[in-house]
């Protein structure tokens, strides 16, 4: 079944049981989809690459703005508990992520392979590794383990 149609099912079925975080998540969700659908230049498919990019994106300002909450204490704790179903609810959709200890090997593989031992290269190893199209990488996390490998301040 593609995400959209059971995004839609989700949403019947949220608001005949009355969950309204559920519900709100996937209309915000639909939302995102048609502001991505209205940009400038948009051409292609509504498909689930399309709400896959989508859920991706929302789901990493929901978690940079969880963290934001979290730094408020009792103040912003209801609010980042709010954000954190979110972001567990639509991670279903999501592709599965690389954990770090394979994110290591992998950027200790590339920076063997790119005979890289110089601290300014880095931008070299990390762009190699996004290029090289690995499923469910992260890039923050890659960015994070070639400066830590390479020794960069």
């Amino acid at each position: 079944m593609a995400i959209k149609d059971e995004m839609a099912a989700e949403l019947r079925d949220a608001l005949k049981t009355g969950d309204k975080a559920r519900a709100a998540v996937i209309r915000q969700v639909e939302t995102e989809v048609s502001r991505a659908k209205s940009e400038p230049g948009f051409s292609g498919a509504i498909d689930d690459g399309l709400y896959v990019r989508v859920i991706g994106s929302y789901t990493k300002k929901m978690a940079k703005a969880r963290e934001e909450y979290l730094g408020y204490g009792e103040k912003g704790a209801s609010r980042a508990d709010a954000l954190g179903f979110e972001i567990d609810y639509l991670s279903r959709w999501m592709p599965s992520v690389i954990g770090e200890a394979e994110t290591r090997a992998i950027v200790e593989a590339a920076i063997a392979e790119l005979a890289v031992e110089d601290p300014k290269m880095a931008g070299r190893v990390v762009g190699h590794i996004m290029k090289s199209g690995t499923e469910g990488i992260d890039g923050g996390l890659v960015n994070r383990i070639v400066r830590e490998v390479l020794g960069v301040e």
